[in-house]
């Protein structure tokens, strides 16, 4: 029979070995991720994968408790549900709405077939015209959920798009970023690493497409989907071609709800896109008034970068030339561009020194 002593020693080594091997496989597996955030859409970078994926940030829900689909397969069903599902966005104009949605749709979407390692590192994309409270929400979203992040380190947008573009941020004494996303645009001032003037507007791509909704609405007594008016928006673009194109989309008649398809065309989306575009030309040119004579003397040379998913919009940056005077460039993949910025981030550590890192200790921002 053995001693008593022997057993007791034999459960502390076994104890001993499985806090090692736990210790040693959260290490191995532990991962580092660059997450951008949009209204829209959620960019991931998987360092241990080396690959940027893009899902849609939406959520369906059956019967207001139960969920029934996230990312892309919930945007699929967006304007087609039945009345017991309904299809949410967690995110918006730039800022979480919806905590808990939105953790259990980026941990869903982390675990769904990309390796989602626990304890990994996490370098978030933010807007920097937002209050502390909404920046901590995007820090709260991976420290305090099942994620169990090791760190998180943020980053203004506006960098990281200019790091994405492929800008030598630190070397440029003046450069005019603007993101234009699904909800938001923020125009961003930057100078030698930092950042001078930030603008958040209001203004996105779901705006424009709400402004297609309405005139087409007052215009032929009918009703689009948001789905169809983004169709509207995409194929008919800003300047008129030579031969305007009529476009036949799904609708329903005002009064009576029967469906119909109606020829819509391009020169009335054109018509819908102009105005709330002048708002932002407007807006630039008040924040360019705004920046110190040095750094608008460095802009006015180079011009202004164009990123995110609007950017791709046709004609945009030929209007916004036209309107405002100024020299256009629209970034490469202007919609992954923030993403591939904290890519490079993640690999470069002379470029750490742009981010920011929440302690968890004393729960407190630190440079």
């Amino acid at each position: 029979v053995r001693p008593y002593y022997y057993w007791e020693q034999l459960l502390y080594q076994l104890c001993r070995t499985r806090t090692y091997l736990e210790r040693n496989r959260c290490r191995l597996s532990r991962n580092i991720y660059g997450l951008d955030l949009g209204s829209y859409e959620i960019k991931v970078y998987d360092k241990k994968q080396k690959t940027i994926w893009r899902e849609k940030n939406a959520i369906a829900f059956a019967d207001e408790k139960e969920i029934f689909a996230v990312g892309d397969e919930a945007y699929e069903m967006y304007g087609k549900t039945p009345d017991h599902i309904r299809v949410v966005f967690p995110m918006k104009e730039g800022v979480i709405s919806g905590i808990t949605d939105m953790q259990y749709l980026l941990q869903n979407l982390l675990k769904r077939g990309h390796q989602f390692a626990y304890g990994s590192e996490y370098v978030i994309a933010v807007p920097t015209d937002v209050t502390e409270l909404e920046k901590r929400a995007f820090c709260d979203l991976v420290l305090h959920s099942t994620a169990r992040a090791k760190s998180v380190r943020i980053v203004a947008r506006g960098i990281a798009d200019a790091v994405g573009a492929g800008i030598a941020v630190e070397r440029e004494p003046g450069i005019f970023l603007v993101n234009f996303g699904a909800s938001t645009m923020e125009l961003s001032v930057l100078s030698y690493g930092g950042i001078v003037l930030n603008r958040l507007l209001k203004i996105g791509g779901m705006h424009l497409d709400r402004e297609i909704i309405q005139l087409v609405k007052n215009r032929y007594q009918i009703l689009i989907s948001g789905r169809t008016a983004e169709f509207l928006r995409k194929e008919a673009g800003l300047f008129p071609n030579r031969q305007e194109s009529i476009y036949q989309v799904p609708c329903k008649k005002l009064g009576t709800g029967l469906p119909k398809y109606k020829e819509i065309p391009g020169t009335l989306v054109k018509t819908a896109l102009r105005e709330p575009l002048s708002d932002c030309v407007k807006e630039m040119t008040a924040l360019l008034k705004r920046t110190p004579p040095e750094v608008r003397q460095a802009i006015e040379q180079k011009g202004i970068f164009l990123t995110g998913g609007m950017a791709s919009l046709s004609g945009l940056d030929r209007y916004l030339s036209h309107a405002g005077g100024w020299k256009v460039t629209v970034a490469n993949q202007p919609a992954i561009c923030a993403v591939r910025g904290l890519e490079k981030i993640i690999h470069n550590k002379n470029l750490h020194k742009l981010t920011y890192e929440m302690s968890v200790e004393n729960d407190r921002w630190i440079r």
